[in-house]
Parts: structure tokens; sequence; C-alpha cells
């Protein structure tokens, strides 16, 4: 039986700044277990096979089992509520939901303070991973029978109708997607001519083969021997050398795209590909439509399938490229100019190497992760190098096991639903009651805090600093984020107004300082917050943008959840320490309002970025201008960021809203009338702010209403469609959402609109 293992970790491989804080790993455990068990788990796998095809995301069922049972809390009281069709709720039924909510968030969360819970999605993120662990010789180190049982349940489970996989496990079917999850299969194990990999195949050869993979697919194919690099637009590493005043520059370029890039471009370099084993040379029959010594690699370059074309080249791009290939790269083959490349590649891998290090070999994220492991293989082809075995260490960070299977996750987000976790305890009001949960949960917003930058001279590798940054997972991560530090700074400040023997200690004023001292360094002109690195780079260089698959990744952007979450933040902020920095505190809360008006949509919405997407944008928008007071009454912007979001309820109260709003950028219902509960939940908590209840209470009654009478009776909610995403086209699943967000809207509520409306 899997068991999920926290805080934990062992070995002369692994190190950590905080004792493996908010680390969260599974095991496989032959002896645990009982029958009854065992049966429960396979009938939740069960359930989600069945039903793929309506509900993609997972409900994290295995870790929640566990949990509850760990900590034993009975979650049957108290009884589930209902409101009948024709009455309204009260506040006796909204208090009994959210008590009910905040119960079975308490018994879901971990002994270190935080809540575990998947953060996945895109169907790329697995595959990468399994290949390098088979071409340099440790798949069977890494992972066990166990692990390969799970690996494909996942990828099976979500294999879509016509064979093919998408690019995340919403979308459809795509090249990049099918043709990693076919070598996935056939890696672990499945042969060509099983069911599935034979309608994968199908899928692959009637799109033109595995020639017309994405540059992405391109260069993943090209390391593991199944394309060529002459095939692939250049990916030269010179440009780690450019001189600093060239307006394109690493420094200028958004951080993943940079990070992910480095590991390409050193890659392409030297050329590397993996042995070629009889597997490979399989797999060039299956998955190409002519003979692979006959295929014109040159031509090959420009194809692509049109359903992963999402973002097309611009033309000064493809002249570029072309430019490049034609002429630059003859060139920088030869002496003297080699020596360039040469120089070239010994920065990238020195910087991968640096990155591997002040990640504790986490690094940025999933995708770099199994990239990082190409290079530093490729430099020295030994899985025995002490690199390459600390790379290993980490890979049980990156596994997450669901009832749909096992998979790579982006790289947690434990810090994240922590701090909003926290928000939604705080919000119901049950502090008293839940004053250990909240505690623990204290404990583990303040251990996870980065309290140093990254190591040596951390501006020559492009690193901004992370000294009082929150990261989006754990401390050992390092990479600091900006929403995830006003959140999580916004947690202790609220917790600092309430007794430490209830709460715990409070932090110390210094630690709250350097944080402020973060935010303050990446709001942009315009007022926006970046959210990794300060913003500035020029808005042309976004033509550039080298993958077919992303839209705004070649410069860090400025987004109105970041901004609109330190505007919350800083108001609190101000009021609890008004002597500190307060003219810079105003002069940032002015610029940001500003910002969060400005970018306005004609129609009263805002564009959300990391979440599904005109809904969420909403919140965090109405929110902020809320938070300074600027509600329907007083303010046009709100007006219409309201007008938009009633025009978008449904008859039951509640909102849905598609994927597809995120690359259409254009609001898209979901199909059938269907509604989202989380998504609902954001909505009615952004009314709230806005002041709807002084206007007209029905739409928050309607929604209110919804959300009490989709409880589950352990307090859960359903799990429904995606919610998250990130860079307009991909998508992510927060399995924790749908337990956050339903409760704190409905203590929102409880509170600020039946309690007042009782004393009144």
């Amino acid at each position: 039986m899997w068991k999920l293992k926290v805080a934990e970790g062992q070995g002369p491989w692994l190190y950590s700044l905080n004792n493996f804080i908010g680390r969260q790993i599974w095991e496989f455990d032959p002896q645990a277990g009982t029958p009854e068990e065992l049966e429960e788990i396979r009938k939740v796998q069960e359930n989600f096979t069945k039903n793929r095809f309506r509900y993609k995301p997972n409900g994290d069922l295995l870790m929640r089992t566990q949990l509850i049972k760990e900590n034993q809390i009975d979650l049957s009281i108290p009884p589930p509520v209902r409101v009948g069709e024709k009455e309204e709720a009260t506040y006796e039924a909204v208090t009994t939901a959210v008590r009910k909510a905040v119960r079975l968030n308490r018994a879901i969360q971990a002994k270190d303070g935080h809540w575990p819970a998947e953060n996945a999605g895109p169907m790329f993120f697995t595959p990468p991973l399994i290949m390098v662990l088979y071409f340099t010789g440790t798949l069977n180190i890494a992972l066990t029978s166990e692990h390969k049982v799970e690996l494909l349940r996942y990828i099976t489970n979500h294999q879509n109708e016509d064979g093919g996989w998408g690019f995340h496990i919403e979308g459809h079917s795509t090249m990049l997607g099918t043709t990693l999850n076919y070598i996935s299969m056939r890696i672990l194990g499945i042969g060509h001519d099983d069911e599935a990999v034979a309608a994968a195949r199908k899928w692959i050869l009637d799109h033109g083969g595995s020639t017309y993979s994405p540059s992405w697919g391109k260069c993943y194919l090209s390391v593991f021997g199944l394309y060529e690099w002459s095939g692939c637009n250049p990916l030269p590493p010179e440009f780690w050398l450019f001189p600093s005043f060239l307006p394109m520059h690493p420094d200028k370029m958004w951080c993943y795209c940079r990070t992910i890039y480095m590991a390409m471009s050193y890659l392409y370099g030297i050329r590397f590909q993996a042995p070629i084993t009889d597997l490979v040379l399989q797999l060039r029959e299956e998955m190409h439509t002519q003979p692979y010594h006959e295929i014109d690699w040159a031509k090959a370059r420009l194809l692509c399938t049109k359903e992963d074309y999402y973002y097309p080249h611009s033309l000064i791009q493809d002249v570029i490229w072309g430019g490049l290939y034609h002429f630059g790269e003859p060139i920088l083959k030869h002496w003297p100019v080699s020596k360039i490349r040469e120089s070239a590649v010994k920065k990238a891998i020195e910087i991968i190497h640096w990155e591997d290090e002040n990640s504790r070999y986490l690094t940025p994220g999933c995708v770099e992760k199994a990239f990082h492991m190409m290079a530093v293989w490729a430099e020295n082809p030994d899985s025995n190098s002490d690199a390459f075995k600390r790379h290993l260490a980490r890979i049980p960070d990156y596994l997450w096991l669901a009832e749909d299977g096992m998979k790579v996750q982006s790289f947690g987000s434990q810090l994240w639903d922590t701090a909003l976790y926290i928000q939604a305890i705080l919000e119901s009001g049950l502090v008293e009651e839940y004053g250990t949960t909240l505690k623990k949960g204290h404990d583990y917003v303040k251990l996870s805090q980065c309290q140093e930058n990254p190591s040596g001279d951390y501006r020559s590798r492009y690193r901004h600093f992370s000294k009082g940054a929150w990261t989006f997972s754990d401390r050992d991560h390092g990479w600091q984020v900006s929403d995830c530090t006003s959140e999580a700074l916004r947690v202790l400040l609220l917790l600092s107004q309430f007794p430490e023997e209830l709460v715990g200690e409070k932090a110390e004023p210094q630690r709250l300082f350097d944080a402020v001292n973060f935010l303050f360094s990446l709001q942009g002109k315009t007022g926006g917050l970046a959210v990794w690195e300060p913003a500035g780079a020029e808005e042309w260089l976004e033509k550039l943008n080298p993958s077919e698959l992303f839209a705004n990744i070649v410069t860090e952007h400025e987004y109105v959840e970041c901004t609109s979450s330190a505007i919350q933040t800083l108001l609190l902020f101000k009021k609890l320490y008004p002597n500190h920095r307060r003219k810079e505190v105003d002069n940032f809360i002015e610029k940001a309002i500003r910002y969060v008006e400005n970018v306005q949509r004609p129609d009263g919405s805002w564009y959300g970025g990391w979440g599904v997407c005109f809904t969420y944008a909403a919140w965090f928008a109405l929110s902020g201008l809320g938070a300074v007071g600027k509600t329907y009454s007083t303010s046009k912007t709100v007006r219409k960021g309201v007008d938009f979001l009633l025009s978008k309820q449904k008859a039951n109260g509640g909102w849905g809203e598609s994927y597809r709003s995120c690359p259409d950028i254009v609001y898209v219902h979901l199909e059938g009338d269907r509604t989202n509960l989380v998504q609902t939940a954001w909505c009615l908590m952004g009314l709230i702010e806005a002041g709807q209840a002084e206007r007209d209470p029905t739409p928050l009654h309607k929604a209110a209403k919804l959300l009490i009478n989709s409880q589950l009776e352990n307090g859960d909610f359903p799990q429904e469609e995606i919610t998250g995403v990130y860079m307009n086209n991909c998508m992510l699943h927060y399995a924790s959402y749908r337990n956050i967000f339903p409760t704190w809207a409905l203590g929102m509520y409880g509170r600020r609109i039946l309690k007042k409306s009782q004393k009144l």
C-alpha cells in the first residue's frame, strides 16, 4: 500500500535548509494496508477510470483517506444541511456547512502544518523524467515496479478517446502529448501491439508522424535519438554570452524561459544524443511515416501540427531562425569561432550546476528537473556522479499519487495552499475551535520563508534576490514568488492579532519587513506586480517567442492577481506597522490600485493569468479595490466588474467558466450550462467585497445556497473541472481549491452578510 511521508529525508545525497519541512513523498509499503483499506483504494481507482471522460481532474482521494485516518477525526458530525428549493440559507445553515468544511480541512492537514495536494495536469510533465531515467540506466533504481504500475495507470487514464494525449488533461490531443506518452508506455514495458499503444501510434501517423512535433518535442526527441538536431531551429548557447546592454539578454527574460532554454541550448550546443538502444530503433520505425534515414531534416524543422500550434512564429522570428540555421550554425562549427561555442556551453552548464545547488537539486520546476538531469549526464555520463545522485534523491519530491495514478507535478503548491487554507479558516470565525490547526499552519509558514539570497554572485546568474520571500512550495525550492509572499505575509499579520497561546508565536518584525522589501522590488512602473523577478523588458521581445505552445513566455509580466494580493496585504501591514516605510507603502498601494483599474477590459472583466480565468481575476481585482473602499456605489471600475460577473451568473446561482477562456482570451461558458463550485466561490467573494449586498443580495444568496447544497456528507465538495492555468494555454489542477474556496466564501457570506443582517 502506498503511504504519503511528510517532512522526511535521509541519506547522503539529500540536504535541506529547514529539516525538510514541507517535503511530501510517496513510498510503497508491501506490508501496509488492511484488506478493507486496499479494497477502498481499488474502488476509487476503478471509479475514476470508469468516469475519466466526464471529469478529468482527480479528487486526491488517496492522500485524503490516509490523513483523515491518521488524524482520527470523525467527519460524520455535524450532519449535513440542505436548503430547500423555495427556502433561503439561514445563518445557522451556513454555519453548519462551514463547520463541516473546516472540520474536513483540519482532517487533511499534515503533521508539519502544511496541506498536501496535487498540483499537476500538463501531460508533458511526466514523460521526460521517464525518458531520462531510461537512457541514464537508472529507471530501475529510481522507480520500483509499483511506481511503474501507477505511472502507466495515469498515462492510460488520461489518453483521449481518439488515441492521443493533450497538452494537459482536459485538452484535445496534441503531437507533443501523444509522442511523449507513447514513448513512456513503451519504456515502461507496454508492447507495440497493445490496444492503447496502437491507438496512439495511429494518431501520430495520421497527423504526419513525429516530425510534426513542436519545437519542445523536437528537442526531447533529439536527445532521445528519435529525431536529429539538424531538424531543430537553432538553440545557440552563445546567447548566454551576450552583453547586458543588448535589448535581448538573459537578464531580461522570464525566469522559466531562461532556465529551460539554458538547458536546451546546452544539449543543442554539444549535440547530445542518448545511447541508441533496440527500443529506440523500434520507436524510429513506429513513430515516423518514412524510414528514419530518408527524413529530410531541414524540411522537418518547419513542421508542426495545427493541434500544437497555439502561438505562431512571427515573420521576424522565422527570418532569424532561418539565418542562424543556414549561415550562423555552419560558421560557429569551425575554428576559431567554435571557441565561442565552447565558452558558451561551459557557462550554461556552470549555471545549471549552480541552480541545482541553490534549489537543493529540486531545480526551478519539473521541466527543468528532467532537462538538468539530461545536461548533467551529458556532461558526465556517469550515473554514480555526486551531482546525478543528488538529482536522483530528489525525484520522489516530484512524484504524486492519486486515484488516477502517479504523475510528475509542477513542484508542489504547499505554501500557496497553506496560506489560503489558513485564511479560509480565519474567515470561518472558528479560530478558538481550530487554534491547534492554525498554530501548525502558522509554524509552517514561518519556517518556510526564505531567509537568504541565492549563493555567491547571483546577479551574474541572472537571479533576483529572495530574502524575505516565500516560494510556491517549500523553503528548499528557493524560488521567490510575489503572490505567495503576499498571501503568506498576510497570514502572519492576521495571526499576529490573536493570542499567542492560541495560534503560536508572532513572527519577528524584521522577517515581515524583509517580505515587504521583496514586494517593493517587484512593482513595475505601471504599478503592477510581477511574479518572480522585476518586469520591464520591451514588449516586442515576445515576438521572439520560440515556443509554439505558450504565450507571453519570453519576458516577465505584471498580473492583476499578484498586484491585488499585495494591495490587501500592505494595507494590513500599514495598519499594524504604520511607521515602517510609510511613504513607500502608500505610494505602492496608490500605484497598484491605478494598475488594477487600468488593466480592466472594456467589458468590465480582468484576464486571469493563473486561474480560470475571468472569474479568478475578478475575485482578486474586486477584493483589492474593495480593500481600499472602492465599491459599486463609489467606483465606476467596480460597477463594471460587478456587472460583468452578474451577467455570467447561471440560473442556479453559480458560475461555470471553461478553461477555453484562457487560450481564447474571451469568456467561455462550460458546456451544458454547468457550474463550477470553485469559480462560484470566487465570484461570491468578489461580489461581497464589491458591496453587492448593499444594492441587491439576491445573487449572493443564490450562490451560497448552491455551495451549501453541493457539500458532501463528510464536509468535502465535489471535484469538478480544472481551475488553474499558466502561460495562457496550459492548465493546472489545484486539488485543494475545492476545499479552500467554498469554505472561505461561505465563511465570508455567513459572517459579513447574514450575521450582519441579523444584527440590523
